[in-house]
C-alpha cells in the first residue's frame, strides 16, 4: 500500500487485526487516496465481532469481514472529493454519515447503494 499502514485498521480492543483487512479492498481504497489526492483518515477498519457489538453495529458489519472502513472527512468539499475518488475506482457501496463516509466491497449485500446515517 501507499498510502496507508495496517495499524490504520485495527479493532481498537486487537492490535495487529489490520492485517484481517482484505487485499484486494485495501488496494482499491489506496487507488481511491491516489485519486482523490487528500489524505484518507481511517476511523474505522477492521472490527472484532464483540467490538462491533459495544458500539452498536452487528457482529455480521462488513468490518468484520474486512471488507469496509469509514474515512474521515471535516467539509462538504472533502466529502465530495473522497466519494468521487471512491466511485471512480470502482466502489459501488457508499454510507454518508456526520463527519465520515463509509465504504465497503461486501458481495453479500446490495450493489450500487449509497445510503445516510443521519
Amino acid at each position: 500500500m501507499r498510502y496507508f499502514n495496517y495499524c490504520e485498521f485495527d479493532s481498537p480492543d486487537q492490535l495487529g487485526s489490520g492485517h484481517n483487512m482484505d487485499e484486494d479492498f485495501l488496494q482499491m481504497l489506496d487507488d481511491a487516496r491516489d485519486f482523490a489526492g487528500i489524505p484518507f483518515k481511517i476511523t474505522s477498519g477492521f472490527r472484532t465481532p464483540s467490538h462491533s457489538r459495544a458500539i452498536g453495529s452487528n457482529d455480521r458489519s462488513s468490518h468484520c469481514l474486512g471488507l469496509a472502513a469509514d474515512i474521515a472527512c471535516g467539509t462538504s468539499r472533502e466529502r465530495m472529493e473522497i466519494i468521487t475518488a471512491l466511485l471512480t475506482v470502482g466502489f459501488d457501496r457508499i454510507g454518508i454519515g456526520d463527519g465520515f463516509v463509509h465504504v465497503d466491497c461486501d458481495v453479500e449485500r446490495d450493489e450500487a447503494v449509497i445510503w445516510t446515517y443521519y
